[in-house]
């Protein structure tokens, strides 16, 4: 864990200098130091900042710790695209060394609260926002209500690309705006839902095999080899996703909308950090 910790920040410090951020001179807790207290909350205390906040003051990590309020202005000051930006240095690396270059695509559900509690949420009202973010959990056989987090990951299950979007919003759609800036010669490996022939033609002409299973009556069927290899990689995502999901606590505690996708962005972070 104290390894963990020192690795967050000195990436972080590190990170925000080559991006030249610079911090306000009169603040006392820098910005590599507000960005580490939430990450260190994902990573081992289910996302509760106030534990983490107490941790890291009380043992010296961090000195001079923010009171709670100001701690949270300071997250919330931070802009969207320094975190995009983490993350990218982070997939970067994933990407250089992932050997054998190969990829799986997939979503997870992260529900804001219970079915039985969806007319009384107040972070996404279904009064305002209708059956966008009611989405259906295949796996679970089941409804949830909340986000879909969307990822490529490496086959070791070190995530390179993800993306936030209402639980109704289906797969194919979000991974299309992907921008996909793997290495020439990559394979990407994905179920039934991702398949796109127009796609797929597209990708092979940069370079990249887009292998997505196919369904009985599909145009271009796969051999039975070939089907088996793909249902084998793809069994790595459901570890991977097991080992996000296991970060989230039962119930994401937040007060905006805004404030539940940055938790759950930096879960994602948390554990591209434990993936190092």
């Amino acid at each position: 864990m104290q390894d963990t910790i020192t690795t967050i920040y000195c990436l972080c410090d590190d990170f925000l200098s080559a991006y030249g951020y610079q911090d306000d001179p009169q603040a006392e807790m820098s910005t590599a130091e507000v960005m580490t207290t939430l990450l260190v909350a994902c990573a081992f205390y289910s996302g509760k900042v106030e534990i983490s906040r107490l941790f890291l003051a009380q043992h010296g990590y961090i000195p001079h710790m923010l009171s709670k309020s100001r701690l949270n202005r300071r997250l919330h000051a931070i802009p969207e695209e320094v975190w995009q930006a983490l993350f990218g240095m982070l997939a970067g690396v994933f990407k250089a060394t992932n050997p054998t270059q190969e990829y799986v695509a997939d979503s997870c559900p992260v529900p804001v609260c219970d079915n039985i509690r969806i007319c009384r949420s107040r972070l996404y009202p279904r009064t305002q926002f209708g059956e966008a973010f009611r989405g259906y959990c295949a796996s679970k056989r089941r409804y949830f209500y909340g986000l879909r987090v969307h990822l490529v990951i490496t086959a070791t299950g070190q995530p390179v690309e993800f993306a936030l979007a209402p639980g109704a919003t289906s797969d194919l759609p979000v991974f299309r705006e992907f921008d996909l800036e793997l290495p020439e010669g990559s394979v990407i490996y994905a179920d039934a839902l991702f398949t796109d022939y127009v796609y797929e033609d597209l990708l092979e002409e940069v370079g990249i095999a887009f292998c997505s299973a196919r369904k009985s009556n599909s145009r271009r069927p796969r051999e039975r080899w070939a089907e088996y290899l793909l249902q084998h990689a793809r069994k790595r995502v459901e570890t991977s996703f097991s080992g996000i999901t296991s970060l989230f606590p039962q119930s994401i505690h937040a007060v905006t909308p805004k404030g539940f996708e940055l938790k759950v962005v930096c879960f994602v972070l948390a554990y591209s950090f434990l993936s190092l």
